[in-house]
């Protein structure tokens, strides 16, 4: 359980208004989304973090029947990841912010854009016979025709060259994307590059295949970059949906790849045990709460091959400390799409035994009530002292963005400089 003497403090901040629409249930505000995803590069003005958001605004069918009165999308509401889009032209962006005191304020955010000058759209890309792709509705009840350029991002670093790397659901796939925002490449799973046929900007085949085995809605969101840029760590948001659906049901352990930012070539990939459903005690409070409801959805460096981790339901957020050592990585064969009995089957089995990541807990969330559910952003601002973010989704629930301070009685276990509030970077020693 979290030591008590953590402190968590609600930072003041205004959402940016984009869009209003007039609605048969009621006016639908779109604010900016920014909450996927949180980073620092070292070297920036003092107070600076990158923030990334999603697709775009998207309506889940029941709240639009529900709520808004679109009768029209009631052929939609038992397809599995349907998702209304009403402004599709609001698409993935980066956010420069600046924290001053208890302030965060948005200083600019940069569109991702194709190599033709236009914006990226949230639309999802085509599906494959291994990623099946989840329909996009618009507001007159039409299907939207899938986009090969299209991209929900969920995750970001920073590297110190001012480009980016972001984590995307859809391919699953990594983006490298210029400071401008322009995308100079999209790395996708092996053997599904023609699905991006036609994409405004080139696509490389350059992750393993077994990739694209993802579940719908649930790619990479989260992804850190080692500090001399030559690794990124990534997370799968789920278990994998390998060999069928039926495997990722019972699974509970997330595949974390440490990658070469040279190739996409996975050095090591780890095993990532989900705690027990009913251990996230706000949600259980809110009702049942099954293993396919937790995900980890951010991952921040500590030190070499060292994380720290967001994994969450939705009102329980819980941090953990874990470290990649060589032990436990898994045998190559287990990146093969090939390979019989597949992680997911060993982990529904019960059968990862002690391959799996030791952990530590940092934080739950549980015991500081005061903060927000649906956490997806994460940094850490000094040796005790950490910043969260919640998704707001755009603001079509309601939902505003609301970032908390989260003072810990005791300092991380921090292997690497951190960027320093008062400019240039500070030395962290490991704890």
């Amino acid at each position: 359980m979290t030591d008590s003497r953590a402190r968590a403090t609600s930072l003041d901040f205004t959402d940016e208004t984009l869009a209003t629409l007039a609605l048969p249930g009621g006016a639908l505000t779109i604010t900016r989304g920014l909450g996927s995803g949180l980073a620092r590069r070292a070297g920036d003005p003092p107070g600076t973090i990158w923030a990334i958001g999603d697709r775009g605004p998207n309506l889940k069918v029941k709240l639009a029947l529900e709520r808004y009165r679109l009768t029209q999308m009631a052929p939609y509401a038992k397809i599995e990841g349907a998702k209304i889009m009403p402004r599709p032209d609001i698409g993935p962006a980066i956010s420069e912010l600046r924290i001053e005191g208890d302030r965060v304020t948005i200083v600019r955010t940069i569109p991702l854009r194709g190599h033709g000058g236009a914006t990226l759209s949230g639309l999802p890309t085509p599906g494959g016979a291994n990623s099946v792709s989840e329909p996009a509705i618009a507001l007159d009840g039409t299907i939207l025709a899938p986009d090969p350029s299209g991209a929900d991002t969920e995750g970001i670093a920073a590297a110190a060259d001012g480009s980016f790397w972001i984590a995307e659901e859809y391919g699953p796939s990594l983006f490298h994307v210029a400071a401008d925002g322009g995308v100079i490449a999209r790395w996708v799973p092996s053997g599904s590059e023609s699905l991006f046929a036609g994409a405004d900007y080139p696509v490389l085949g350059a992750l393993p295949a077994i990739a694209a085995r993802r579940q719908i809605n649930r790619g990479f969101e989260a992804l850190a970059l080692s500090e001399d840029g030559v690794w990124l760590y990534l997370a799968f948001q789920s278990p994998l949906a390998h060999p069928d659906e039926k495997a990722h049901r019972k699974a509970r352990h997330v595949r974390i790849w440490k990658l070469d930012t040279k190739t996409g070539a996975v050095a090591a990939q780890y095993l990532y045990p989900l705690d027990a459903p009913k251990t996230f005690r706000r949600d259980v409070a809110l009702g049942k709460v099954d293993k396919s409801d937790i995900k980890v959805s951010e991952l921040v460096l500590l030190g070499p091959d060292r994380l720290l981790t967001l994994e969450r339901a939705s009102a329980t957020t819980k941090l953990y400390a874990v470290r990649l050592d060589a032990a436990h990585a898994t045998a190559r064969e287990q990146l093969d799409d090939a390979t019989r009995p597949t992680i997911e089957q060993l982990s529904a089995d019960d059968r990862i035994g002690d391959l799996a990541l030791k952990k530590t807990l940092i934080l739950d969330t549980d015991d500081l009530p005061e903060v927000d559910p649906d956490l997806e952003g994460l940094v850490v601002l000094s040796a005790n002292t950490l910043l969260l973010v919640n998704d707001n989704d755009f603001g079509t629930e309601g939902v505003r963005t609301r970032f908390w301070r989260v003072e810990l009685a005791s300092d991380l276990p921090i292997g690497v400089p951190l960027p320093s509030e008062e400019g240039g970077r500070s030395e962290a020693t490991e704890g």
